[in-house]
């Protein structure tokens, strides 16, 4: 008789946990098929509990490794823009503007190989600290450039840090979230890309004046610094990744964190005890994280295998999705009638705070609805906004009111990829590597993003050049297919704990394992 069966009859006093023996009304609720699931079903901790109120600073300073890289990501589109900029360094050449946009993408290969090594070797506070310390002096040399070789420098040191705060942050995240909340925590460390995006954007907005000259350029690029400079204030003071301290044996301290961001100080607590069992059991003491060199835990069974095609995707598909809106958005808000350069800016500045708006939102239903589901959902919504935009583009010579028709439905699309893309870039990605591969895997992750990025970047305005409205049919197919291979291939890793993800994957038929559900027994609400 399988779980569903033996809840479906009378209750018993041994189908109750013991964390609800006081209680006086039961009902059977369905779960996601794990250990974890149930425990959490049957007594989920207050977001206000002491643990969590305890926990939410640490993450904060995690965040801020987020929000670094969305200050290089959208200062440095808009400062190429400007005359005094593009004066000193000559980037009103397009090649010019996309060799120093390269140079940061091999500053990001030459960093993506580092990053993992050092966060698994050194722990994750030290791969958060020593990658800031770089993006910092990055962003020093960018800010105080003179000539085109200190730009080039400060572009490829930047790329350097800005790829390597990635793995450090996102395992470190993932791996001290509380895990009834994981969804949550972690899909607030992608939104925080927008602090970054903000601050960037009105602050160019702001400051664009003839009569301010290269501050136009300088004072933005170095705010970049700014949560970088928090970070390094105040990662000394956080602990360590409990499957960290695992993974060397550090078994004690492990624990001790556990038992006081996730128990309520209590050793025994039923959370505290099950990830501690867990980690044991699929946490290898000498596993390829202990050596540098060694990768081929991302590759060397189907289940791992299975596992970078997911992180492949989601880079993939969260990149590919839409011609990239920096490019986009101007040229739209002149067809509408939108012709003064800051009234462009201000219409690209608007952007981050629709998306943060978004996220917000969205990280409150990523552990109730499900990661398969809303992503599904989501591209669904973005497939129809792209079509949309299609057909505005195509008829706004005949209608010019259509631009703006366009503009609304770009601002939708943002907003339904915010809502669930946007945090589950950094979640997904993070869930479904294996401890001994996370380290390596979300460093690869990192690379692949910036690649896809790239091409998207610079490919697409070519693209558009040529083809006009027709090159939007890609993204439509793009997004399209997106929607089958979350169906076909993405796991559901919510209601699990990382290691009993682990299982899923070492099952024959991933997706349908990871479907499966159990019957517990909870209070009635």
């Amino acid at each position: 008789m399988d779980s569903k069966d033996e809840h479906s009859t009378a209750l018993h006093s041994e189908d109750i946990h013991p964390a609800l023996k006081n209680e006086t009304e039961y009902e059977v609720k369905a779960v996601q098929d794990s250990r974890f699931a149930a425990a959490v079903a049957q007594n989920k901790p207050s977001p206000l509990s002491k643990g969590l109120l305890m926990l939410y600073p640490i993450l904060f300073v995690a965040f801020m490794n987020s929000a670094a890289n969305g200050f290089d990501g959208n200062t440095f589109g808009g400062v190429s823009a400007l005359p005094d900029f593009q004066s000193r360094f000559g980037t009103d050449v397009a090649a010019s503007q996309g060799f120093l946009a390269a140079l940061y993408i091999l500053g990001n290969v030459l960093g993506s190989f580092v990053a993992g090594p050092l966060t698994d070797t050194f722990g994750r506070r030290i791969g958060m600290a020593v990658a800031n310390i770089i993006v910092v002096i990055g962003t020093v040399v960018q800010a105080a450039a003179s000539q085109r070789r200190d730009m080039i420098v400060g572009r490829i040191v930047l790329g350097v840090g800005s790829v390597m705060l990635g793995p450090s942050a996102q395992a470190y995240t993932v791996e001290i979230s509380h895990p009834a909340y994981r969804g949550v925590m972690m899909g607030l460390y992608n939104g925080c890309y927008f602090i970054g995006a903000i601050v960037s954007t009105w602050l160019e907005y702001g400051l664009v004046n003839d009569s301010k000259g290269e501050l136009n350029w300088r004072l933005p690029m170095a705010t970049q610094a700014c949560p970088c400079v928090i970070v390094l204030a105040f990662v000394w003071f956080l602990p360590e990744s409990p499957r960290w301290l695992m993974s060397r044996g550090r078994e004690h301290e492990a624990r001790s964190i556990l038992t006081k961001y996730h128990g309520e100080g209590d050793p025994g607590h039923y959370l505290v005890q099950i990830e501690m069992d867990e980690m044991r059991n699929a946490i290898d003491t000498s596993g390829s994280d202990k050596r540098w060199w060694d990768y081929r835990e991302l590759f060397n069974s189907r289940g791992a295998r299975h596992r970078m095609f997911l992180v492949l995707c989601v880079g993939f598909f969260g990149q590919i999705d839409l011609p990239p809106t920096s490019y986009y958005m101007p040229l739209m808000a002149k067809v509408a009638g939108f012709t003064s350069i800051n009234q462009q800016l201000l219409m690209n500045a608007l952007q981050s705070p629709v998306m943060t708006v978004a996220v917000l939102l969205g990280v409150r239903f990523i552990d109730k609805a499900g990661r398969r589901p809303m992503l599904m959902a989501s591209s669904s919504i973005c497939s129809f906004c792209v079509l949309m935009v299609i057909i505005c583009t195509a008829l706004q010579h005949t209608n010019p009111h259509l631009g703006l028709t366009g503009i609304a439905f770009v601002y939708v699309f943002l907003f339904a990829f915010a809502f669930v893309w946007t945090p589950c870039q950094a979640l997904y990605p993070a869930e479904v590597l294996a401890y001994n591969a996370r380290g390596k895997g979300l460093a690869m992750s990192g690379l692949w993003l910036n690649i896809v990025s790239f091409i998207n970047t610079y490919a697409a305005p070519v693209g558009i050049t040529n083809a006009q409205w027709k090159f939007y049919f890609l993204y439509l197919v793009i997004d399209a297919v997106g929607i089958l291979f979350i169906y076909l291939f993405f796991v559901e890793t919510k209601g699990r704990s990382l290691e009993e993800i682990d299982e899923i994957f070492a099952d024959p038929h991933p997706v349908k394992a990871s479907l499966r559900k159990q019957e517990v027994v909870v209070p009635k609400e």
